[in-house]
């Protein structure tokens, strides 16, 4: 029988946001400073799988919690199972909210929210569409597991301890991308640059340097604490024009014998670091000029030199493009510098087929004199399902049937859980010409691609395992 989708999404529209509302007023960025043995990556990611899995209880679904990092809601019998993986953790909020980021708010169709789009707002559209097939009783020759992680946007804890506690399912998709579909995923890794120990005494002194929150977000603000015996007004007047000048916000503020700089840029996703504005970068640019301490001076000299509007890594060597996948990415991302004590950088590379981790740590360390380079853990692989996969074949039908527009394979530089499976994509829900605000302040979803969404997929889910 003919089924609207679009129907039957509409009638439970205020349902559906509803639910969503109850997900978003819950913070849950990973908090390890208040972790227990019972809720190993925080509270918040915790209260949001509960609330999730509550919601599949009251609905009527099979629900299963994984040790308070991950769960499942179940649905079907037979004798292969459609995994469906979405996250309820977000990045941590940043500066720059013209709202409270766990307070959603409505403003021209756009619902502002941290995890509006990333990934709150796509989980929720898909789980109505796994509702919808329930609630109409539709005939099922599989079964669907829809997965719920807690540390998609770190280190991935939650998918560990699922993978040891049950059976994955056969194949999947993750609703934690963009549309029409995302069939190739990059390799990732972080990389940790240690400086080297060298004299921080000096007429100018680097006394500290902060800026970025994650490894997987373009740092936005960056601030340095430095310490001259000479005249502050000098130096304050150069940062006001090497701002002014590359079109920044920022502030220089003098107390006593030392100076804080604070520079603005725009953050963003480390996956295409184009788009943002990397502050971290900038303010090391603009002090690698001073007369600044030999430690000092070797860590701001050597990223600025090698990291600064680099975001193919064509300056240390390690960029590479394949035909298929495309061009690595190369993000500085968190940067720590403290007189007396660390003095390192995370480095977040996107690569695709044709290198590796070990490959881009041995350019990196014949490229910079004296830094120590290792892959931090959690290193991911390339991922690539063909376009003729029967499973790309369906959501791409999905897709074109409800959009009416045309859809083609792409590799994205981002993480997402469908590397999980050897037959797993990620499959919305971002659709083509909207900008992406996931990582950033002010993030929002049209609330109009929320439903949308849900309308596709229920229609690939059904696809899948009718």
């Amino acid at each position: 029988m003919a089924i609207n989708w679009q129907e039957e999404v509409n009638s439970r529209k205020d349902e559906l946001m509803e639910d969503l509302y109850s997900l978003i007023r819950i913070n849950s960025v990973k908090d390890l400073g208040n972790k227990t043995d019972d809720m190993p990556v925080g509270p918040g990611p915790a209260k949001a799988l509960h609330k999730f899995l509550e919601i599949g209880e009251r609905d009527g679904f099979i629900t299963k919690n994984i040790e308070n990092v991950a769960g499942h809601i179940e649905y079907g019998e037979g004798d292969e199972t459609l995994g469906v993986l979405a996250h309820v953790d977000v990045v941590p909020t940043g500066d720059g909210w013209d709202t409270d980021p766990f307070e959603p708010v409505i403003k021209d169709g756009k619902l502002y929210a941290r995890g509006s789009s990333d990934d709150k707002g796509p989980a929720i559209a898909a789980y109505y569409a796994l509702k919808i097939i329930k609630d109409l009783k539709l005939p099922v020759s599989k079964k669907v597991r829809y997965i719920i992680g807690t540390d998609e946007e770190s280190g991935w804890y939650c998918m560990d301890r699922y993978q040891a506690n049950e059976k994955m399912p056969d194949f999947g998709f993750s609703p934690d991308a963009q549309f029409p579909i995302i069939n190739g995923e990059k390799g990732i890794a972080t990389f940790l640059l240690t400086f080297p120990n060298l004299d921080t005494k000096g007429n100018i002194e680097l006394k500290s340097f902060r800026s970025g929150l994650a490894s997987n977000m373009v740092p936005g603000n960056a601030t340095a604490i430095i310490a001259a015996d000479q005249d502050l007004n000098a130096i304050e007047v150069a940062f006001n024009d090497y701002i002014k000048a590359n079109g920044l916000a920022g502030s220089a503020e003098i107390n006593g014998k030392e100076i804080t700089l604070t520079l603005v840029g725009k953050a963003c996703h480390a996956q295409n670091p184009a788009l943002g504005v990397n502050a971290g970068t900038h303010l090391v640019n603009f002090l690698k000029d001073l007369s600044l301490d030999a430690a000092g001076l070797k860590y701001v000299a050597t990223i600025a030199n090698f990291f600064h509007l680099d975001p193919a890594g064509k300056l240390t060597g390690i960029n590479h493009t394949d035909d298929v996948m495309g061009e690595l990415t190369s993000s500085p991302n968190i940067f720590v510098y403290d007189q007396e004590g660390d003095k390192t950088l995370a480095l977040n590379v996107r690569f695709p087929k044709g290198t590796d981790a070990d490959a881009i740590v041995k350019q990196l360390t014949s490229k910079l004199d004296s830094v120590n380079v290792v892959a931090e853990p959690g290193v991911k692989g390339t991922h690539y399902v063909p376009a003729n996969d029967p499973l790309v074949v369906a959501l791409l039908g999905a897709y074109e049937d409800n959009t009416g527009e045309k859809g083609a394979e792409k590799t994205i530089g981002g993480g997402t859980y469908g590397r999980l499976f050897e037959r797993g994509c990620a499959f919305g829900a971002m659709f083509p010409g909207r900008e992406d605000t996931m990582h950033q302040a002010n993030e929002y979803m049209y609330v109009e691609d929320i439903f949308k969404s849900a309308v596709i997929y229920a229609d690939a889910i059904y696809r899948l395992i009718k």
